[in-house]
């Protein structure tokens, strides 16, 4: 019985790191649309301030 509770355990603590993998992977990919969209709007904003100037 020892064996299989600590089964259960090891599976569960892999499951665990696992969505900790993808909890990270996803947040990095947020911040990466995140700051790509800002470099897109100062790359926009750097145009109209040249196209004025």
């Amino acid at each position: 019985m020892m064996f299989y509770d600590y089964s259960l355990a090891t599976e569960r603590v892999t499951e665990l790191h696992r969505a900790a993998d993808h909890a990270r992977v996803a947040s990095r990919m947020a911040a990466a649309r995140r700051w790509s969209r800002l470099a897109s709007w100062a790359e926009r904003q750097a145009r109209r301030a040249g196209d004025l100037g």
